[in-house]
């Protein structure tokens, strides 16, 4: 165990280095990195066989970054340490390797079908598993079970028959908040079963005092959240103002009819303030028209090859560009950027592409405060509050994972067995 780590972070470690195959849920800038990389150092001297790291995209360089730092090599070497995009696993053979990480796991739900099985088929060749998010399972219990089943434990499909009943047949778990009334609910007196069985494959940490440990640097700076409504300049066809958006194509409909309308309230907010800033949009107009508009932005899109968008991120990081336009699905996930204090987001209803937007920036290691800027129209008062719940249920969550965990630590302590066993005579 390296000097490197905080004292949680070695507890971390230790405990899945143990385990063999696990999960650790850690909070953004909680150093899942170091930790991981640590996970497989250990498991590359036990064995003498290499570790592989999938990472998303950009991440993978962060990765080898980090390695260098803490003097951990990463690279291609025969019984070393790998790094590799998601996108690549087919370049690579399950047998030639005794561990696998996961790294920002959660983003395995946002791949088709195809590449998500081909990702858990790899891992269950190989004998060392870990799993590495800082969103365990925003609103969707799904993510737990898929975990689980990467793992080599319990599957999703048992998982919902072990803890759970479906009184509307349906296959999708509902969202967290009490009882869900639609599709999947707790059995009975499942709950608690349920959230042992998680603790014992998984440890989850917003901050070291949720294992027990001083917060000490871990904690975080301010965060001003704002909402800025725009108005369009002409309502809906057939209305005299607009009314709130009612499903999925009136609010793709506002969406679309408003893109410059919000585009030139995002250039307004980082005009003339010469300091970095990203803009998370969702539409490729919304992308096109926002670098139009702003001299010294560029954008990331899907259609970049790797290649691009690499060289696009690194220089945002080295803050040789100073405004990023992307979009959450391609670079929300996993990357450092303490540089950068503020953040426009358009409104969407996913809480948890919102909440890793966010955390590129506001994360354990920012020193100022950060400033977070929702742009919405009149009509999407019903994203914003479908995004505030899911929030809410979210941190319900975590809450409820936290004190199961520490309360299961606290009973397997209790039940440690120190007296002295006495051997019958007759044996």
């Amino acid at each position: 165990m390296p000097p490197f780590l905080y004292d949680f972070q070695a507890n971390l470690v230790e405990w899945a280095v143990r385990q063999g195959r696990s999960a650790i849920f850690a909070d953004c800038g909680l150093g899942k990195t170091p930790m991981q990389l640590v996970w497989s150092e250990n498991v590359r001297r036990k064995t003498n066989r290499p570790v592989l790291i999938l990472a998303p995209l950009a991440v993978a360089s962060q990765t080898m970054r980090e390695g260098e730092k803490f003097g951990i090599e990463v690279g291609r070497k025969k019984n070393g340490i790998t790094v590799a995009n998601y996108e690549r696993l087919h370049n690579f053979d399950p047998n030639d390797y005794a561990g696998v990480v996961c790294d920002e796991s959660s983003i395995l739900k946002s791949f088709d079908g195809v590449r998500r099985a081909a990702i858990t088929e790899f891992m269950r060749r190989v004998p060392y598993r870990l799993l590495c998010t800082a969103t365990a399972a925003p609103n969707d219990y799904t993510e737990l079970g898929t975990s689980s089943e990467a793992l080599g434990g319990l599957g999703y499909t048992d998982m919902l028959g072990r803890f759970f009943v479906n009184d509307q047949n349906s296959v999708k778990v509902g969202h967290y908040h009490g009882d869900w009334g639609k599709g999947w609910r707790f059995k009975g007196h499942a709950r608690a079963s349920f959230w042992r069985w998680v603790c014992s494959w998984a440890r989850a940490v917003r901050k070291p005092s949720d294992l027990g440990f001083d917060d000490g640097a871990f904690l975080l700076p301010e965060i001003i959240e704002t909402e800025t409504i725009v108005k369009p300049s002409r309502p809906r066809e057939g209305m005299l103002f607009d009314v709130s958006a009612l499903g999925f194509h009136e609010e793709r409909e506002v969406r679309r009819r408003t893109i410059g309308e919000r585009c030139e309230m995002a250039s307004a907010m980082v005009e003339n303030t010469g300091r970095s800033a990203v803009i998370w949009c969702h539409l490729n107009d919304e992308a096109d028209a926002l670098v139009r508009m702003i001299p010294d932005a560029k954008q990331i899109s899907g259609a970049d090859s790797e290649g691009a968008k690499e060289e696009l991120f690194e220089a945002f990081r080295t803050s040789q560009l100073r405004v990023l336009v992307i979009k959450p699905k391609i670079g929300a996930f996993g990357l450092n950027w303490q540089h950068c204090n503020h953040v426009i987001y358009f409104a969407s209803h996913s809480y948890e592409q919102y909440y890793q937007a966010v955390r590129r920036c506001w994360r354990f290691g920012q020193t100022r405060p950060v400033r977070v800027e929702v742009v919405r129209t009149e009509a999407e008062d019903k994203v914003i509050t479908n995004l505030r719940r899911k929030a809410e249920a979210a941190g319900l969550m975590f809450s409820d994972l936290v004190q199961y965990m520490n309360d299961s630590l606290s009973l397997q302590r209790e039940e440690e067995y120190t007296g002295t066993m006495e051997v019958p005579s007759w044996l």
